[in-house]
């Protein structure tokens, strides 16, 4: 179980890059991106749900594992972050960039509420929902932008 928990809270290793490993573990999450991004939109959304529990259970084994409050190692939080940014969005090169972009902004701003869940909730829960905040965020912001481009 050990090897499932770091896994996948460091997304594969990405959480384990010595800078900017939240960035590199966005960029890690493209390829499930594009893998989902291949199902209807109510399965997409669907799929994002039990993502978001696993990913709270796993960033919380992952604190206890490596003995540190929300690691720079556990990027599971900025995947399912990313996945929220990019839902309902085409998958294309802009939609990414631009989505990428925007997700990254939101998560290093902590636009309220996400401070408060980054700050006051101190659990997998809180490891996660601030990047759902900002992938909400993110989301809003992104299908904006494509509507004017």
């Amino acid at each position: 179980m050990r090897g499932f928990v770091v896994c996948a809270a460091s997304w594969f290793g990405t959480g384990f890059f010595p800078v900017a490993s939240g960035t590199v573990g966005t960029l890690g999450a493209i390829p499930l991106y594009l893998v989902l991004a291949q199902l209807p939109l109510w399965l997409y959304l669907t799929t994002l749900v039990p993502f978001f529990f696993l990913a709270s259970w796993v960033s919380g084994a992952a604190e206890r594992e490596f003995g540190e409050k929300d690691s720079g190692k556990i990027v599971i939080d900025e995947v399912i972050g990313f996945l929220i940014t990019m839902a309902g969005v085409s998958a294309d090169w802009r939609s990414i960039v631009i989505g990428f972009l925007l997700f990254r902004f939101f998560d290093i701003v902590k636009v309220p509420p996400a401070r408060y869940f980054d700050q006051q909730v101190k659990n997998g829960y809180g490891v996660v929902l601030d990047d759902v905040v900002a992938g909400l965020y993110a989301c809003a912001a992104l299908h904006v932008i494509l509507r004017f481009l």
